[in-house]
């Protein structure tokens, strides 16, 4: 949610800051805003819809794309509607300090009412005009330096936070902090120049050093001379730590194809292959996980897991608690963290705590693990993003290895968390004895063949097409699944409503009977997973169940299937494997069919309406 970029240095800011911009449009947003210094003046420029609509604006007067030094936002709107006013960067009220911010001040209102009270006018609905406000306030009573006023003014403030100042009387410096929001820190040569984002990806072909900076940091970047970062309540000095960045400007690229949601869902064979290799040696029997291997007493002792995540996480999540409880025998609790954090839930020190999150920077996600901790939970983070809050927060992890995501509907991510979990449900099983020799060496095996289905499975992308303009004007869908399944009809409920805007249910098929079935008639699709393994008699009952009532039936079945041929209107055939992997392979259909509705339908696939990648706010 929301995107910070911007630029200190020798060369042209405005064409690093708008790119930076772009790259960043993957996070969600409805307004963007630059702030350029030509060495006297300040250029401000912002609005309401995509830096496409900001770039016809500054295109109009090369004064607003001059200078050396550059600040630049997208925004989502938490306070105050999408508008210009509420666009970002903000003033303070001398104009002398710029802003850019993301996340929420959430007692923002009580100290509006003293700035005002004080002569402080403001100009939009937002929390980040009045931050700026007090900033400036504090710099002018305590007659400080920038940097100080920031840090003085952070400590008097409740909420979550990344922001990056800019003061036109210190016109070579530039201020950052954060809690609870992610910002990076590129680094250039000689300290000749110092790029910020809320991600490595607007810098990345410039350098690839970089400072994140962690909770409760603030870092003032002055140009020729360095960065000086110290904690925001103690003011002590902290030893920046630069990281060299893994990331390459072609895998943050589409590659020659339309969408980055397609180019995700046809990445995901290298991207399990990338996730599991090294971690597992099927001949052999043999799993490593250094995560899991240098905690092993711990997951071996747990009495319970709790897995805790929000959206397509929390699909995966529900998958692994079919597979902790089928391979390893350990009970296991799946919660949205949004709800866990709230509701007092009862944690000892046996318990173990999983989080998962594609970005590694979800918020609700991040608090649920604090409160785990502040419990004596152990808690182990699954997550894409190397190096971020929850990699650095959590006890233990494992990376998933998928590659950027871009496309905010979530794909590649889903099938590779899944991946991860299957191998440490495996792992567990493996060391509790739950699971035999032979039976670990077969879903090692058989898992070792995933990517290559999915290649193979890649090809029906024809018929997938033709499916979805039978049905791409329904307005309802109803998706169902069983066992391991049941959570994939979630997930392609999911995908079909993020990015088509039609309106689609996931139920556990059994389920249908208890409310449901009352939706059904000829003009609802109801897409079912009908696979050869589990329950499968079970399912057909279900379908025939769709049949009588004149329902629209599209199943997802195994190669070689016959019953479902014969009542099914669609069919969509899927490789033979173990149950406990079908959901890599199901979800595949799934992905496509939502991809190309949206597609037919006009939608911008990469970037739905009102909708985020990282949800960095609660």
């Amino acid at each position: 949610m929301c995107g910070i970029t911007g630029y200190i240095g020798y060369r042209d800011a405005y064409p690093i800051v708008i790119n930076g911009l772009k790259r960043l449009e993957y996070r969600g947003y409805d307004s963007a805003g630059i702030m350029m210094y030509d060495g006297e003046n300040i250029h401000l420029s912002k609005t309401k819809g995509k830096v496409s609509d900001l770039e016809k604006i500054t295109n109009k007067d090369e004064h607003r794309k001059t200078g050396n030094i550059g600040i630049g936002h997208t925004r989502w709107a938490t306070h105050g509607v999408p508008n210009d006013s509420n666009s970002h960067p903000h003033f303070s009220e001398s104009g002398d300090l710029v802003i850019v911010h993301n996340g929420i001040i959430e007692n923002y209102d009580t100290i509006k009412k003293e700035l005002t009270s004080r002569g402080y006018t403001f100009k939009s609905d937002t929390d980040t005009e009045v931050l700026i406000n007090l900033i400036e306030e504090v710099k002018k009573n305590e007659g400080c330096k920038l940097g100080k006023a920031v840090q003085l003014a952070l400590n008097n403030v409740i909420g979550a936070y990344a922001i990056a100042v800019f003061d036109k009387t210190k016109p070579n410096e530039l201020v950052v902090a954060r809690l609870g929001s992610p910002i990076a820190i590129g680094v250039g040569k000689e300290n000749k120049e110092f790029f910020i984002a809320s991600d490595a990806s607007p810098f990345i072909e410039f350098t690839k050093d970089a400072i994140y900076l962690e909770d409760g940091e603030l870092a003032i970047i002055k140009r020729d001379k360095g960065i000086k970062v110290r904690q925001i309540e103690t003011d002590k000095e902290v030893d920046a730590d630069i990281q060299e960045l893994q990331l390459n400007l072609e895998q943050i690229e589409k590659g020659g194809f339309d969408h980055f949601m397609i180019k995700e869902i046809h990445e995901q064979p290298k991207a399990i292959l990338d996730t599991y290799r090294g971690r597992m040696l099927p001949n052999e029997g043999i799993i490593k996980m250094a995560g899991i291997d240098d905690n092993l007493p711990k997951f071996l002792n747990a009495e319970r897991i709790i897995i805790v995540a929000c959206g397509t996480s929390w699909h995966a999540g529900l998958v692994a608690e079919y597979l902790f409880e089928d391979m390893a025998r350990i009970p296991v609790e799946v919660e949205y963290a949004s709800e866990f954090r709230y509701r007092n839930p009862v944690i000892t020190s046996k318990d173990i705590v999983i989080a998962i999150s594609q970005s590694g920077e979800t918020a609700d996600t991040l608090a649920a693990i604090k409160l785990a901790k502040s419990k004596g939970a152990f808690v182990f983070g699954v997550c894409n993003v190397v190096g971020s809050s929850i990699a650095r927060e959590t006890h233990a992890g494992a990376y998933t290895h998928a590659g950027p995501e871009i496309g905010v509907a979530s794909t590649k991510a889903f099938t590779t968390q899944i991946t991860v979990l299957s191998l440490i449900a495996l792992k567990l099983a493996q060391e509790k004895g739950t699971l035999s020799k032979t039976a670990v060496n077969n879903y090692l095996q058989t898992l070792q063949q995933i990517p290559k289905q999915i290649e193979k499975l890649l090809e029906i992308d024809p018929l997938v097409q033709h499916i979805s303009e039978v049905y791409m004007n329904a307005t309802n869908c109803l998706y169902l699944g069983r066992g391991f399944n049941f959570p994939v009809a979630l997930e392609g409920a999911l995908k079909l409503k993020e990015i088509s805007y039609i309106h689609a249910e996931g139920y556990p098929a059994a389920e249908m009977k208890h409310g449901p079935i009352a939706l059904i008639d000829e003009n609802m699709p109801v897409f079912v997973i009908a696979t050869n393994k589990g329950h499968y008699e079970k399912v057909v009952s279900n379908i025939q169940e769709i049949k009588s009532r004149s329902g629209k039936i599209i199943a997802i079945v195994t190669e070689g299937d016959v019953t479902v041929k014969e009542i099914a209107d669609h069919v969509i055939e899927i490789p033979e494997t173990e149950e406990a992997f079908t959901p890599l392979l199901t979800t595949i259909p799934l992905q496509l069919l939502s991809y190309h509705i949206a597609v037919m339908l006009g939608k911008n696939v990469d970037q739905p309406r009102n909708l985020a990648k990282s949800v960095t706010v609660e």
